[in-house]
Protein backbone atom coordinates (compact mmCIF):
# COMPACT_ATOMS: atom_id res chain seq x y z
CA UNK A 1 0.00 0.00 0.00
CA UNK A 2 1.35 3.38 -0.96
CA UNK A 3 -0.22 5.70 1.61
CA UNK A 4 -0.30 5.67 5.39
CA UNK A 5 -4.08 5.31 5.64
CA UNK A 6 -5.99 2.11 5.03
CA UNK A 7 -7.91 1.99 1.77
CA UNK A 8 -11.66 1.51 1.90
CA UNK A 9 -13.31 -1.26 -0.07
CA UNK A 10 -17.00 -0.65 -0.65
CA UNK A 11 -19.00 -3.80 -1.35
CA UNK A 12 -22.47 -3.48 -2.88
CA UNK A 13 -24.35 -6.77 -2.62
CA UNK A 14 -27.88 -7.52 -1.45
CA UNK A 15 -27.14 -11.11 -0.36
CA UNK A 16 -26.13 -11.22 3.31
CA UNK A 17 -24.35 -14.57 2.94
CA UNK A 18 -22.29 -13.26 0.03
CA UNK A 19 -21.40 -10.08 1.98
CA UNK A 20 -20.23 -12.17 4.93
CA UNK A 21 -18.26 -14.46 2.62
CA UNK A 22 -16.48 -11.50 1.00
CA UNK A 23 -15.82 -9.90 4.39
CA UNK A 24 -14.28 -13.11 5.70
CA UNK A 25 -12.21 -13.56 2.53
CA UNK A 26 -10.87 -10.01 2.84
CA UNK A 27 -9.68 -10.72 6.39
CA UNK A 28 -7.36 -13.33 4.89
CA UNK A 29 -5.79 -10.81 2.53
CA UNK A 30 -2.36 -9.54 3.59
CA UNK A 31 -3.44 -6.06 2.43
CA UNK A 32 -5.24 -4.34 5.29
CA UNK A 33 -8.33 -2.34 4.39
CA UNK A 34 -11.50 -0.84 5.77
CA UNK A 35 -14.53 -2.70 4.48
CA UNK A 36 -17.92 -1.05 4.07
CA UNK A 37 -21.14 -2.61 2.81
CA UNK A 38 -24.28 -1.40 1.09
CA UNK A 39 -27.19 -3.58 0.04
CA UNK A 40 -28.33 -2.04 -3.25
CA UNK A 41 -27.52 0.53 -5.89
CA UNK A 42 -29.46 3.30 -4.16
CA UNK A 43 -27.41 2.88 -0.97
CA UNK A 44 -24.25 2.70 -3.07
CA UNK A 45 -24.97 6.03 -4.71
CA UNK A 46 -25.95 7.58 -1.35
CA UNK A 47 -22.63 6.39 0.11
CA UNK A 48 -20.63 7.74 -2.82
CA UNK A 49 -22.47 11.06 -2.84
CA UNK A 50 -22.49 11.38 0.97
CA UNK A 51 -26.28 11.54 1.19
CA UNK A 52 -28.81 10.35 3.74
CA UNK A 53 -27.34 8.16 6.47
CA UNK A 54 -23.93 8.48 4.80
CA UNK A 55 -23.80 12.27 5.08
CA UNK A 56 -21.03 13.15 7.48
CA UNK A 57 -19.89 16.78 7.81
CA UNK A 58 -16.44 17.22 6.35
CA UNK A 59 -16.16 13.63 5.07
CA UNK A 60 -15.41 13.82 1.37
CA UNK A 61 -13.45 10.59 1.13
CA UNK A 62 -14.19 7.97 -1.49
CA UNK A 63 -13.51 4.24 -1.48
CA UNK A 64 -10.33 2.98 -3.10
CA UNK A 65 -12.25 0.10 -4.69
CA UNK A 66 -15.88 -0.81 -5.31
CA UNK A 67 -16.91 -4.46 -5.52
CA UNK A 68 -20.29 -4.46 -7.23
CA UNK A 69 -22.94 -7.14 -7.64
CA UNK A 70 -25.14 -6.75 -10.71
CA UNK A 71 -28.42 -8.16 -9.44
CA UNK A 72 -29.72 -6.03 -6.57
CA UNK A 73 -33.10 -4.48 -5.71
CA UNK A 74 -34.12 -0.83 -6.17
CA UNK A 75 -31.17 0.03 -8.41
CA UNK A 76 -29.09 -2.78 -9.85
CA UNK A 77 -25.35 -2.78 -10.38
CA UNK A 78 -25.65 -2.03 -14.08
CA UNK A 79 -27.49 1.23 -13.40
CA UNK A 80 -25.17 2.17 -10.53
CA UNK A 81 -22.08 1.56 -12.68
CA UNK A 82 -23.40 3.91 -15.37
CA UNK A 83 -24.06 6.60 -12.75
CA UNK A 84 -20.59 6.19 -11.26
CA UNK A 85 -18.90 6.53 -14.64
CA UNK A 86 -21.04 9.56 -15.56
CA UNK A 87 -20.00 11.46 -12.42
CA UNK A 88 -16.62 13.24 -12.73
CA UNK A 89 -16.09 12.98 -8.94
CA UNK A 90 -16.56 9.19 -8.98
CA UNK A 91 -15.41 7.90 -12.36
CA UNK A 92 -11.81 7.37 -11.19
CA UNK A 93 -12.80 4.75 -8.59
CA UNK A 94 -11.99 1.20 -9.75
CA UNK A 95 -15.12 -0.96 -10.01
CA UNK A 96 -14.88 -4.74 -9.91
CA UNK A 97 -18.02 -6.65 -10.87
CA UNK A 98 -18.48 -9.74 -8.67
CA UNK A 99 -21.65 -11.52 -9.68
CA UNK A 100 -23.30 -14.88 -10.24
CA UNK A 101 -24.12 -13.91 -13.82
CA UNK A 102 -22.66 -16.00 -16.59
CA UNK A 103 -24.32 -13.95 -19.34
CA UNK A 104 -21.95 -12.85 -22.08
CA UNK A 105 -24.10 -9.72 -22.48
CA UNK A 106 -23.39 -8.77 -18.85
CA UNK A 107 -19.65 -9.16 -19.37
CA UNK A 108 -19.71 -7.06 -22.55
CA UNK A 109 -22.11 -4.41 -21.25
CA UNK A 110 -20.38 -3.86 -17.92
CA UNK A 111 -16.98 -3.47 -19.56
CA UNK A 112 -18.60 -1.17 -22.11
CA UNK A 113 -20.05 0.85 -19.20
CA UNK A 114 -16.63 1.24 -17.58
CA UNK A 115 -16.12 -1.72 -15.24
CA UNK A 116 -12.46 -2.43 -14.55
CA UNK A 117 -12.90 -6.17 -13.99
CA UNK A 118 -15.65 -8.78 -14.28
CA UNK A 119 -15.48 -11.83 -12.01
CA UNK A 120 -18.04 -14.55 -11.62
CA UNK A 121 -18.62 -15.42 -7.96
CA UNK A 122 -16.62 -18.58 -7.29
CA UNK A 123 -18.22 -21.73 -5.89
CA UNK A 124 -15.85 -22.15 -2.93
CA UNK A 125 -14.60 -19.95 -0.13
CA UNK A 126 -10.97 -20.83 -0.92
CA UNK A 127 -11.44 -19.54 -4.47
CA UNK A 128 -13.05 -16.34 -3.23
CA UNK A 129 -10.28 -15.83 -0.70
CA UNK A 130 -7.66 -16.21 -3.43
CA UNK A 131 -9.52 -13.72 -5.64
CA UNK A 132 -9.72 -11.16 -2.79
CA UNK A 133 -5.98 -11.53 -2.09
CA UNK A 134 -5.19 -10.93 -5.76
CA UNK A 135 -7.60 -8.00 -6.09
CA UNK A 136 -6.35 -6.18 -3.03
CA UNK A 137 -2.73 -6.83 -3.96
CA UNK A 138 -3.25 -5.52 -7.48
CA UNK A 139 -5.41 -2.47 -6.72
CA UNK A 140 -3.59 -1.31 -3.57
CA UNK A 141 0.01 -2.43 -4.08
CA UNK A 142 0.63 -2.55 -7.81
CA UNK A 143 -1.75 -0.17 -9.60
CA UNK A 144 -1.20 3.57 -9.40
CA UNK A 145 -4.48 5.21 -8.51
CA UNK A 146 -5.36 8.90 -8.46
CA UNK A 147 -5.68 10.42 -5.00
Amino acid sequence: MKSNSLPTILIADDDEDDRNWVKEALTESPVLSNTRFVTDGEELMDYLRHRGRFAAPGDLSYPGLIILDLNMPRKDGREALKEIRADPRLRHIPVVILTTSRAEADVFNTYNSGANTFIQKPPTFDSLSQIMRMLTHYWFEIAELPL
